[in-house]
């Protein structure tokens, strides 16, 4: 967990494109995800008893556990991608994010949605070089003078960034995996959970302002979101989600990025926000995540979707060699 800490403050300080709201007070610095816009969602609580890591902690609501169970029976159903050793696995994603600040001299906090996209190359041969391309961010949405303001103050440190180096190790002491070995998860939902939140009430790599549950549910939107995870550790983190307590459905339907799949997320009261992973049930691809605000705070209007990613992933013969890819939408 310290690797994917390093990263992530890594990335918050390299990289000025939109981070997650300081309303969750989790430093996460966002590669990807689709602009989706703002909208509101219908949240549904479910009430549960816990009695700790090792005894019953009740669940999700049956609904989504029956969702999440039939994603994790999808998934083993398929056959990853064959990424031959001269090939590369493309992860693309697209994102939005919020990114909030306090002006020069001023005093009130002000935000911005800004979105963008990233595209990770990862070789056949993993030992082998990565390559990481990531688009500057663009705002999409400001919201009157002063928020109009703090966009053209960090317009100028937008840059798009190539990174390449071998083993995922694109920043140093951590890379996209967060140092976690997959092959050292349990593929066992319980135990997968138990690890989980042992990952993630750690000393160096704790809820940040988070729940226990919305800690754990958040590492597993986190994993998923990397884009590389084997089939049989998706499904075992699909049925570790359904395993962590006040998950439910909270949209039938959802579009990210061109692919419709079902919300299910938890609200997370420590930040008064909602975390949700959108997946399809019947071919239990993960499509991507986002959170929702539920309230007020730094002038956010509840129902925003602050944060979104949309993953996509496939196989190409060759990777970039420069931040072109960047420019040839522009």
């Amino acid at each position: 967990m310290a690797g994917r800490t390093a990263l992530i403050d890594r990335i918050a300080a390299d990289v000025p494109a939109p981070v997650r709201a300081h309303r969750a007070r989790r430093t996460r610095r966002w590669s990807s995800l689709v602009a989706v816009g703002a909208t509101t969602a219908a949240v549904a609580v479910v009430a549960v008893n816990v009695f700790g890591i090792s005894g019953w902690r009740g669940g999700a609501d049956p609904a989504a556990a029956s969702v999440l169970e039939a994603a994790a029976s999808a998934t083993l159903a398929f056959t990853d991608p064959v990424v031959a050793a001269d090939q590369y696995l493309r992860v693309e994603t697209e994102y939005t994010g919020t990114l909030v600040g306090i002006l020069t001299g001023g005093v009130a906090t002000q935000f911005i949605i800004s979105s963008g996209r990233s595209e990770l190359y990862v070789p056949g041969n993993r030992d082998e070089d990565w390559v990481w391309v990531q688009c500057a961010p663009t705002t999409v949405e400001t919201f009157g003078p002063d928020s109009e303001e703090l966009a053209a103050q960090i317009a100028d440190d937008n840059v798009d960034t190539f990174r390449v180096a071998p083993g995922g190790e694109l920043y140093e002491g951590a890379n996209l995996t967060g140092n976690i070995d997959y092959t050292d998860l349990p593929r066992d939902a319980n135990a997968l959970l138990d690890t989980i939140y042992d990952l993630t009430t750690a000393e160096e790599g704790g809820p940040a302002g988070r729940s226990r549950d919305g800690a754990a549910l958040t590492f597993i939107a986190d994993t998923l979101r990397i884009g590389t995870v084997p089939a049989d550790l998706r499904a075992a983190l699909y049925r570790a989600a359904a395993k962590i307590p006040g998950v439910t459905i909270t949209e039938e339907q959802v579009t990210l990025n061109g692919s419709t799949g079902i919300a299910l997320g938890r609200l997370e009261t420590a930040g008064n926000i909602q975390q949700d992973i959108i997946i399809d049930p019947k071919n239990g691809q993960f499509i991507g995540e986002r959170e929702i605000a539920l309230d007020s705070e730094n002038g956010i209007p509840p129902g925003t979707i602050t944060q979104s990613a949309a993953v996509t992933t496939t196989v190409v013969n060759t990777a970039p060699t420069d931040t072109s890819l960047c420019t040839a939408d522009r």
